[in-house]
C-alpha cells in the first residue's frame, strides 16, 4: 500500500465525467481489480505515478488515503513512455487523445519508427500525424481525428502549398466528390500550375480581387486534366494504328520485286527511319 499524498502524476489527464463516475461506483462495489503502478523517486520518500490515474482519483473520491500499488524500478523517461502506451491502449481512447500521445512522444525525441514500434501504429500513420502536427495543420488533424479524412489523404492535402487549396481539397473529399487517388492527381495539377506561373486562383477581369479555390473548382480542374490526358491517349493510339498500317503496307509492297525495281529506278532506295526500324531494315 502507498499513501496517495506521496504520489505525483507524471502525465496528468482530464477525464470523461460519466466514465469516471462508473469507475468510482465499480471500485465501491467490487473493489480495485488491478493495482496502480508507481516509480519510487530516488532519495525521496515519494513516488511518481506510471499507470492508474483514474483508479487513484477514484480512491480519493471514496475517501481512501492509501492505495494498492506495484512499485517498479525504472527511469522517469521509461515511465513516461509506459504511461503514454497504456493510455493509447485504452479501448475508450479518442482519436484526438491518440494523436496527442503520438505528438508527445515525438517531442520527447523519439523517431517515427520508434514511436510506431512502441504504440503499435504503422510507421506511415505516425509519420503523417507528426507531419501534420509539425506544420500546424489543425484543420486536417481535426478531419483525421473525426475519421472523415484518412491520414494518407490528409498528407497529400497538406503538401499543397496554398491554404485555400488545402481547404477546398478537404471539403471535396469530405463531400465524397473525390477519392484518395484523385486527391494525389489534383495536388500534382496544383503544383504544376504554380510552378508554371498559372496559380490555381483565377483573377476576374476589371482588376477585381481574385477568387479563392473551391471544391467544385478543383474538381473541374481535375476533370479537365483527366479529359486532356484521355485525349492524348486517343491521339497516341490513333498514331500507333496509322503507323502499324503503313508498316504493314510497306512490308507487302517491298515483297513485290516489281515495286522494288520501280523504287530503284526512281532512286528511292531509303525509308524514313521509324518505318525502316519497324521493318528491320536498319544497319546493326
Amino acid at each position: 500500500m502507498v499513501r496517495i499524498d506521496q504520489i505525483e502524476v507524471l502525465n496528468p489527464r482530464t477525464r470523461n465525467r460519466r466514465i469516471f463516475d462508473e469507475l468510482v461506483e465499480s471500485i465501491r462495489t467490487v473493489g480495485l481489480k488491478r493495482p496502480i503502478t508507481v516509480r519510487r523517486v530516488p532519495d525521496h520518500d515519494r513516488y511518481e505515478l506510471v499507470c492508474g490515474q483514474g483508479r487513484m482519483e477514484a480512491f480519493q473520491r471514496l475517501g481512501q488515503q492509501q492505495i494498492p500499488a506495484a512499485v517498479i524500478d525504472a527511469t522517469r523517461e521509461e515511465c513516461f513512455v509506459m504511461s503514454l502506451v497504456e493510455n493509447m491502449a485504452r479501448r475508450n481512447q479518442s482519436p484526438l487523445e491518440l494523436i496527442r500521445e503520438v505528438g508527445a512522444l515525438r517531442q520527447r525525441g523519439y523517431t517515427n519508427a520508434q514511436i510506431a514500434e512502441k504504440v503499435g501504429f504503422s510507421p506511415e500513420y505516425v509519420f503523417t500525424i507528426n507531419f501534420l502536427l509539425e506544420n500546424g495543420e489543425e484543420r486536417l488533424l481535426d478531419a483525421v481525428e473525426r475519421g472523415v479524412v484518412p491520414h494518407t489523404v490528409a498528407a497529400e492535402i497538406a503538401r499543397a502549398k496554398d491554404a485555400d487549396v488545402q481547404k477546398a481539397l478537404t471539403e471535396a473529399y469530405e463531400s465524397g466528390a473525390l477519392a484518395g487517388e484523385q486527391m494525389v492527381a489534383i495536388r500534382r495539377i496544383v503544383d504544376l500550375r504554380n510552378m508554371a506561373g498559372k496559380g490555381i486562383r483565377s483573377i476576374r477581369q476589371g482588376g477585381k480581387r481574385e477568387q479563392k479555390p473551391t471544391a467544385s473548382g478543383l474538381i473541374r480542374a481535375y476533370q479537365k486534366e483527366v479529359g486532356r490526358q484521355k485525349l492524348l491517349v486517343r491521339k497516341a493510339r490513333l498514331t500507333q494504328d496509322r503507323l502499324t498500317f503503313v508498316v504493314g503496307a510497306m512490308s507487302k509492297l517491298l515483297a513485290d520485286d516489281h515495286f522494288v525495281t520501280l523504287l530503284r529506278a526512281e532512286r528511292l532506295a531509303s525509308l524514313p527511319q521509324p518505318i525502316a526500324e519497324r521493318l528491320g531494315m536498319t544497319d546493326a
